[in-house]
Formats: C-alpha cells, sequence, structure tokens
C-alpha cells in the first residue's frame, strides 16, 4: 500500500492526461495493427471487416481501462462536445486532445515497428500514398478518389454526429440507462455499425486524434509532406469535420431528447406500475402531496 501511495500521481489533470493517452494508445494500437495485417497480407489474413472490428475491440478495451479515471473520452471530438454540454471543464480540452494526440502518434510507431518487415516486403521499399502498394492507409485514413471536399466533410460530419447522438444517452438515469459495466461494449458495437456503414467514403476516422496522430507519424517516418498535400490538402477534413459533427450531434441530442425527458421522480413515486397497484392507498396520498407541491 505504501508503494502505490508514492507512486500515484497526485496531479488530477496528469492523472487524467496519462489515462487518455494510454486509452488513445491502446484504441490504436488494435486499430492500426489490423490495418496493417489486411493490408500486406493483401486481405488473405482478415478483410476490411476485420479493421472494424479491431477499432471497435480497441475501443471497448480502453473504455475499461481508463473510464474510471476521465470517462473514456479517447476522441477530442467527444471531449469538446463534453466541454460543451458543461460536464467537463473549458481547461481539459486542449490537455486531453494533446495526450490523445500523442498516444495515437506513439501506438502508429510501435505498430510500424511490428509489422515493418511485412510492410517493406509489401511495398517494396518504397513508402506510397498512391497506388496498389500504398501504405500510407495503414495509419491515417483517405477519401476514395472520387470523393470532392465537401462530400467528405459532410461524410465526418454525419458519422462523428452519430457517434455522439447514440452514446450521450447511455447513463441517462431518466431514459432506459445501459447498465454501467456493459456502456464500453455498447460504444463498441456503436462504432463498430458506424464503421461497417459509413467508412467506404473515407475511411471512418471520425476522431481527429485517431487521424492527426498517425499522420503525423507518417510524416516523420517516411511517407513525407504528402501525407498532408494529398487529395488537395484533405488532412484538415478528419480534423476539423468530426469536431463540427460532434457538437452537432450533442445538440440534437439536447434538443430532441435531453430536455424532454421527465424531471426525477420524487421520493414518494413508485419504481414500478406493480407496486401502484399493490398498495392504493399510498398512491392517493401522493397525488395530493403532488397537487400540493404544484400549489
Amino acid at each position: 500500500m505504501q508503494n502505490r501511495r508514492v507512486a500515484r500521481v497526485r496531479n488530477a489533470l496528469l492523472r487524467e492526461c496519462m489515462a487518455e493517452f494510454l486509452g488513445t494508445f491502446v484504441l490504436l494500437l488494435f486499430g492500426c495493427s489490423a490495418a496493417a495485417q489486411v493490408k500486406t497480407s493483401r486481405e488473405s489474413k482478415g478483410q476490411f471487416l476485420s479493421v472494424n472490428m479491431a477499432f471497435s475491440v480497441g475501443v471497448m478495451s480502453a473504455m475499461y481501462l481508463t473510464k474510471g479515471i476521465t470517462g473514456a473520452h479517447l476522441n477530442p471530438a467527444v471531449t469538446l462536445s463534453f466541454c460543451v454540454m458543461g460536464p467537463v471543464p473549458w481547461g481539459r480540452l486542449v490537455p486531453y486532445c494533446l495526450s490523445q494526440l500523442l498516444g495515437a502518434y506513439l501506438a502508429s510507431a510501435l505498430v510500424f515497428l511490428v509489422y515493418y518487415d511485412a510492410i517493406m516486403e509489401f511495398s517494396g521499399g518504397v513508402l506510397t500514398i498512391y497506388g496498389p502498394n500504398e501504405t500510407a492507409s495503414i495509419f491515417a485514413t483517405y477519401p476514395s478518389e472520387y470523393m470532392t471536399l465537401g462530400r467528405s466533410f459532410l461524410d465526418q460530419v454525419v458519422g462523428t454526429g452519430m457517434l455522439m447522438l447514440c452514446i450521450l444517452g447511455l447513463d441517462e438515469k431518466r431514459n432506459t440507462p445501459a447498465p454501467s459495466k456493459l456502456i464500453p461494449p455498447i460504444v463498441a458495437v456503436i462504432v463498430l455499425g458506424i464503421s461497417m456503414s459509413m467508412s467506404a467514403n473515407c475511411g471512418g476516422a471520425i476522431n481527429p486524434a485517431r487521424d492527426l496522430g498517425p499522420r503525423l507519424f507518417t510524416l516523420t517516418a517516411g511517407w513525407g509532406t504528402e501525407v498532408f498535400t494529398c487529395y488537395n490538402y484533405w488532412f484538415w477534413v478528419p480534423l476539423v469535420a468530426p469536431l463540427v459533427g460532434g457538437v452537432i450531434g450533442t445538440f440534437l441530442y439536447l434538443v430532441f431528447i435531453h430536455w424532454h425527458l421527465p424531471d426525477p421522480d420524487p421520493p414518494e413515486s413508485f419504481s414500478s406500475i406493480g407496486e401502484m397497484f399493490k398498495q392504493p392507498s399510498i398512491q392517493g396520498e401522493n397525488r395530493v402531496e403532488l397537487k400540493a407541491s404544484h400549489l
């Protein structure tokens, strides 16, 4: 016990940043490793669905790992949305985002080391962004050739908006909350659904740290500045659009759901319809009390 107290980080913000760093690291390690395995094996050891499922497992694992410290944001769009809603102070926004970005960067570096031989054999030793032997998409996301910047932006806004819209109500006590211990796998299934249905156009980043961290790594690891200039400087789309989409999804949840949920039941109310029939006399007393309270 004494050793644990000595090793414990006393600064709350630092502890939270450490959790966001490690959680995002785990998320990207799962996802990018799967992408490397599928790409370098030419889909003989997995398919596109394998990558989607690996990222979802990464989300679940990272949430179980860090949920008790920060709530497991793992995504700057999620952090920004929580800042807008109020539960997270604005002073946490930049430190959390930088921690997530660093975790994504280092996870990409580790994936590159683990799959270095496979990547070099697949690419012929030439690290490129275009062509049948490109390997940049193992790490960051890139649009399909038919996509315009405007449609790409919309794609990421919709995907991230859906993410926030679906996860914000999971622990809402006034609605139908999910059991706390099951929230990580439920979020993972939501992410899986989004990635299976909305990733053909642009790779389904829906997370600025998940895209920018690996993109910065590829910049420094040999792919060059083209990772930022390719596709008409497309890099800013998965950086900005998820932030916009997350806020839009949050406001949709507030306007259509959160503000219209019933107020918490008073202590006198019953937890089930069956109890109301079992104790009719108490039900009548409650009605009198409720009327008095309105007066």
